[in-house]
């Protein structure tokens, strides 16, 4: 827990903050459904992209009628041209925190964006700000050397943030060489030095199946189902538009990426299929190796009965 809540302001300090993670796949959203079903509740994603408007059925977006019958926050907020950052998150969540305490509602933080999370809970880096000649000049190499050679230099230089960014995503390798090159400090140093932390109460829980093959078949299950629910005419329409690139963090959402490549032709609809699925498996490793190390979180199973008295085990409901 990372906190008391506020008391002034007409806000109920006894209601609880309730935050659900785990990886995609697990059972998130219905739970938090479950938990709205019980207590007057409102939901506020934690979800890099369900702030996209247009990006439903790739994103496993709550569908219309779940939404219908609990107010939802950070969905459908921007256009994905547009880029959303950890810090607007965290500013925006704060302010919605405070404003459904206020309104007598239980805020339920549901998602599995654990970037969000952390920043939340444990307070944003204090990281420097961009400088466009560094950056320009990241840029030029890549075209000379490619992306593969800057992200080798990242791993020398920064091991950690290495491992983390994947090779294929220039925004990031960018911002990484950036900071070290700006600072002479990596990024993961920048990201170790906490700001400051969140001032509300949040009752951890973090839900996922016990059995690793059984998120992994549930993953492949998923990704089939949306693409049975037309996930390609959805891309189409984001692919016509002149202003969208495989570079913006929007298309670079699992599944978005991989669809995207293969109306580049650069995929078969087979690969786009295995990868789209692998990418989101691995997606799912690595929120898991986020919440291994997380403390204060209490675990439950995807397939257990009993998840909501667990809950108000911990929380009063």
């Amino acid at each position: 827990m990372c906190g008391e809540n506020k008391v002034s302001d007409g806000i109920n300090s006894a209601l609880p903050v309730i935050a659900i993670m785990g990886p995609t796949a697990s059972g998130k959203t219905g739970l938090a459904l479950e938990i709205a079903a019980q207590v007057e509740s409102e939901v506020i994603s934690v979800d890099s992209a369900l702030v996209y408007k247009g990006m439903d059925i790739g994103t496993a977006k709550p569908s219309i009628e779940e939404r219908a019958g609990v107010v939802h926050h950070l969905i459908d907020i921007i256009d994905p041209a547009e880029s959303y950052s950890v810090s607007q998150f965290v500013n925006d969540t704060n302010r919605l925190i405070g404003d459904i305490l206020a309104r007598g509602k239980v805020p339920i933080l549901a998602g599995g964006t654990m970037m969000y999370f952390n920043a939340l809970i444990n307070g944003i880096s204090p990281l420097p700000k961009s400088d466009e000649k560094i950056r320009d000049e990241i840029t030029q190499q890549a075209q000379r050397l490619g992306w593969s050679k800057l992200h080798d230099e990242l791993r020398s230089v920064d091991p950690v943030s290495g491992e983390r960014i994947h090779p294929n995503d220039p925004q990031r390798i960018t911002r990484a060489l950036e900071v070290y090159r700006n600072t002479g400090k990596t990024l993961t140093y920048w990201q170790q030095q906490k700001g400051e932390k969140c001032p509300y109460n949040i009752a951890q829980f973090a839900i996922a199946p016990e059995d690793r093959a059984v998120l992994h078949n549930r993953i492949a299950t998923r990704f089939d189902m949306m693409l049975e629910q037309g996930f390609e005419k959805e891309v189409v329409k984001l692919y016509e538009r002149s202003d969208l690139h495989e570079d913006l963090p929007s298309i670079r959402s699992v599944g978005y990426r991989q669809m995207w490549q293969y109306l580049d032709g650069h995929l078969s609809y087979a690969e786009m299929r295995e990868r789209g699925i692998i990418a989101t498996r691995q997606l799912a490793k690595r929120q898991l190796t986020w919440l291994r190390g997380w403390e204060q979180v209490t675990w439950l199973d995807t397939f257990a009965n009993d998840n909501l008295t667990k809950i108000t085990a911990k929380v009063t409901l």
